[in-house]
């Protein structure tokens, strides 16, 4: 993973979703114990508090938790909070701004569809 220092997304976040994406992805099974905020800090060259920060969050949402002195680990339902969250914060928030879009472009539902379609098949072909 790249990290976008010039973006608007706080390095925290990418780290975070970086690790969620690499736990649906298989690279870190449940029980499994994740890097550290140093070895975060190493990798991607950042102040290991931005790294803690990450790892907090997920431990807040319940995708990691903590075994004291040992580090964070993986859950057992990190995948289902993963694909929950992303599902109903991620993927709404990019069909909302799809149907406003297309709705300034006077697009018809429809057409806005087709388009769907059309990208959901050249995902899958």
């Amino acid at each position: 993973m790249i990290l976008d220092t010039d973006g608007l997304k706080p390095i925290y976040i990418q780290i975070a979703e970086w690790l969620e994406s690499e736990i649906l992805h298989g690279n870190f099974q449940v029980d499994e114990k994740v890097y550290s905020q140093y070895k975060l800090a190493d990798l991607y060259n950042i102040n290991p508090a931005t790294a803690a920060k990450g790892l907090t969050k997920l431990a807040e949402e319940g995708i990691l938790y903590d075994k004291r002195g040992l580090g964070k680990f993986v859950s057992a339902k990190a995948k289902e909070l993963i694909v929950d969250k992303r599902r109903n914060q991620t993927l709404k928030n990019l069909v909302n701004d799809l149907v406003t879009e297309a709705g300034r472009l006077e697009l018809s539902e429809e057409d806005t569809i087709k388009l769907v379609r059309d990208a959901w098949k050249g995902e899958k072909g």
